[in-house]
């Protein structure tokens, strides 16, 4: 329980090419079905968590986990809990499409201390401890610490988001219609760019700012010491940074003062 980020770093590096091993025989050829919220789960989803669990539970039997697939073993907002999202991206997985990725974090105190941000099919990985620095790893290639891109206006960044849900473009009853089409006519550039996959690219300066209008905890807490290391900003769409996991939301950055005007452009009700 003492170990430091940057000692425990490589063991959740461990978890993700555990949870690589149980994927990648299965893409392209996996089939999909929902479960109850909606949400598509496949075969590799939960061989992965599996994976991933069973190696946690016998390396640090006391420490809680949180998992997409198999939910809650221990109290995982308190102490020290390992949160797992085999497969971020599911749908692009099912498609045959390489735009996804395998989310490992250590969270203690309810604050995310290591991130693996891991794409198997792209062979890519960005990773991070807590006052580590935030690194960049493609194949069996020296690992390179990276940062985000220097702060520009929007009218000059490149901006993502993983899909139009919850948004002015397309929102069930009772999500809230952030203003998407305003901030894809305000930047520079615009991409749909799918779920973690965009924030990595963040952590690397590729783009400037990435959008999640719906998240759950396993979606953010890999991603938070990732952008903060590589000298990022994140908050919910509503600005906060407090309570992150719980937030359901999340906007990353290259930091302030574009943050701010992205936040500004989404909020529902804006004017122009």
């Amino acid at each position: 329980m003492s170990s430091t980020p940057a000692e425990i770093l490589p063991f959740a590096l461990e978890l993700a090419r555990a949870a690589e091993e149980a994927i990648l025989p299965l893409f392209r050829r996996a089939e999909a079905r929902l479960k109850a919220d909606g949400t598509e789960v496949t075969e590799a989803d939960r061989a992965a968590e599996a994976a991933m669990r069973s190696l946690v539970e016998e390396r640090f039997p006391a420490d809680a986990i949180l998992g997409e697939e198999y939910g809650e073993s221990g109290a995982w907002e308190a102490g020290r809990c390992w949160v797992l999202d085999p497969i971020d991206g599911t749908a692009s997985f099912t498609l045959g499409l390489p735009l996804f990725g395998t989310l490992v974090a250590l969270v203690e105190e309810g604050e995310p201390v290591v991130g693996v941000i891991h794409l198997p099919a792209m062979r890519e990985t960005v990773f991070a401890a807590r006052g580590a620095g935030c690194w960049f790893r493609y194949g069996d290639a020296e690992p390179v610490r990276v940062h985000v891109a220097e702060p520009v206006p929007l009218a000059q960044a490149v901006v993502s988001a993983t899909a139009a849900h919850s948004s002015d473009i397309q929102a069930q009853p009772g999500q809230r219609p952030y203003r998407l089409s305003e901030l894809i006519r305000r930047a520079r550039k615009f991409r749909f760019v799918g779920d973690c996959v965009q924030h990595a690219l963040v952590c690397r300066g590729k783009l400037h700012a990435a959008v999640d209008t719906i998240m759950s905890p396993w979606d953010i807490a890999a991603l938070v010491p990732c952008i903060e290391e590589a000298g990022g900003k994140l908050t919910t769409l509503g600005g906060a940074r407090r309570d992150l996991l719980r937030g359901g939301s999340l906007l990353s950055s290259c930091g302030s003062p574009l943050h701010e005007e992205v936040l500004a452009v989404l909020a529902p009700g804006a004017g122009n």
